[in-house]
């Protein structure tokens, strides 16, 4: 994205912080209540902004006494054996911490929320939600943390290698927590405003229909959270296969179930190639992926856990969880 044309959406914005000025500062004595004891908090606000936000805050409390442990189940009884050796148990650690925390900050500063809000509503009038994120530089992602992202490979700190490639990188923050491991790294991004992102962050950028069409072979290859978000997932994995690197590579992929597909930029929305996942539990499906796609294309499981796929919030939540199950595979 041009200079120019995010400081357009720097002042869209800020005009829109003037206009809900006086809305919000009608808060302000409101909002004192917040302080009050528990038993009062069903003060009847006149504002259902008040209101909202005070819901917000509540919740905010519960969270950071909570250390989400569900977040990280697995129930085993489901899985056969072989797939329980292979599970990973993690928990919610300091990085991830700092993140919610980010998040609940975030949430309380009330005039860039509202802003936001309207911005993001007349944005998305003529561009997908993606692409406002970005021009916004909100809904930043948290997948797993740099030591999940070690154990996860088996490595430690000290451990490099030369080449990643990350499919659908978004704003790179998710990449952040690799890039200290690689000499090189790669990303791919559809959005416009998140390819500007990627760039200001130093990452090379490859396009999303030619990255395979190149003589490298990758160390490692992220596909985070892209596989029901693009239009061939199928395409994609053989894709992936053909570049990965035999013997050592890793490819690391992140999916959210249950499966649903989404294509953002797509008319219908609807996946030309549909990937058909036996089951209704987290665990079945699971399961189901790795027999059904991963094999099939030519990948073998090593390692896998489950995490929260955590978006920041807005004024109604500071933060919103998805059930991410993340592979680790290599190439056969």
């Amino acid at each position: 994205m041009l200079r120019h044309e995010r400081r357009r959406v720097c002042k869209f914005i800020f005009l829109c912080t003037i206009l809900l000025t006086y809305k919000a500062s009608a808060m302000t004595d409101q909002m004192s209540s917040l302080a009050l004891p528990e038993h009062q908090s069903s003060y009847r606000f006149r504002s259902h902004l008040a209101r909202t936000v005070y819901q917000r805050m509540l919740e905010d409390r519960q969270h950071r006494d909570n250390d989400h442990s569900s977040w990280y189940q697995f129930n085993q009884q489901r899985l056969s054996k072989e797939m329980c050796d292979m599970f990973l148990q993690t928990h919610q650690d300091p990085e991830t911490c700092q993140f919610l925390e980010n998040c609940f900050n975030k949430a309380d500063s009330i005039f860039t929320q509202l802003a936001h809000t309207l911005a993001k509503s007349v944005l998305t009038w003529f561009m997908t939600q993606t692409d406002a994120n970005g021009l916004l530089r909100r809904g930043s992602m948290f997948v797993f943390s740099k030591q999940q992202f070690q154990d996860l490979l088996d490595i430690d700190e000290s451990w490099k290698a030369a080449t990643l490639l990350d499919l659908g990188a978004g704003d790179g923050k998710v990449t952040e927590k690799m890039q200290n491991h690689f000499e090189q790294v790669y990303a791919t991004e559809a959005s416009s405003p998140m390819r500007q992102r990627l760039t200001e962050l130093g990452y090379t950028l490859l396009d999303i229909d030619e990255w395979h069409n190149n003589s490298v072979q990758y160390d490692v290859i992220s596909c985070l959270n892209l596989l029901d978000r693009c239009d061939r997932p199928m395409t994609l994995l053989r894709d992936i296969h053909k570049v990965l690197k035999p013997g050592t590579g890793r490819l690391i992929v992140a999916t959210v179930f249950p499966f649903s597909p989404y294509v953002e930029y797509n008319q219908d929305h609807i996946p030309a190639e549909y990937l058909y996942i036996q089951g209704k539990t987290f665990e079945d499906q699971v399961t189901s992926f790795v027999e059904d796609i991963f094999k099939p294309v030519g990948f073998k499981l090593l390692k896998f856990t489950r995490l929260p796929y955590l978006c920041e919030g807005d004024l109604n939540s500071s933060f919103y969880v998805l059930d991410d199950a993340v592979f680790v595979l290599e190439r056969l």
